[in-house]
């Protein structure tokens, strides 16, 4: 299975999910995009085909998610073109997604230390523990 190849997100896109605002279809898109993103330095293309054909909805519904996620900051489209053929897929900026990840996980991180802390607290005897 692995041979096919792997993606690797952090999880708190997976934690933040409800509060980033996106649907589950909308985080499907934005892991598609993410099994594109190869290099930091050069954004996903993949062509609303592919993604209509991966997801299994039509491109029309897959362009409207990904318009509520430009709406949203999340994701930036940037047309593409090539000589002689004209415009091609689009180029898909993720940075937006990036830097609202970037804000959340302060929050996430101090709950996470909240957590690990209790769970510590709780393995010691009675009179150890911190009030």
């Amino acid at each position: 299975v692995m041979d096919l190849g792997f993606c690797i997100v952090p999880s708190l896109l997976m934690w933040a999910q409800a509060r980033l605002g996106i649907n589950t279809v909308q985080f499907n898109i934005i892991m598609q995009l993410a099994d594109f993103w190869w290099d930091p330095e050069r954004k996903p293309y993949p062509a609303k085909k592919l993604l209509s054909d991966r997801i299994g909805m039509s491109e029309r519904q897959i362009q409207r998610q990904i318009a509520e996620l430009e709406a949203a900051g999340l994701v930036a489209r940037i047309g593409r073109t090539r000589p002689g053929r004209g415009k091609t897929s689009n180029e898909y900026d993720l940075g937006g997604l990036v830097a609202r990840l970037k804000e959340l996980e302060p929050e996430f991180t101090a709950v996470q230390e909240e957590n690990r802390e209790r769970r510590k607290n709780v393995a010691l005897p009675k009179h150890r523990r911190k009030a």
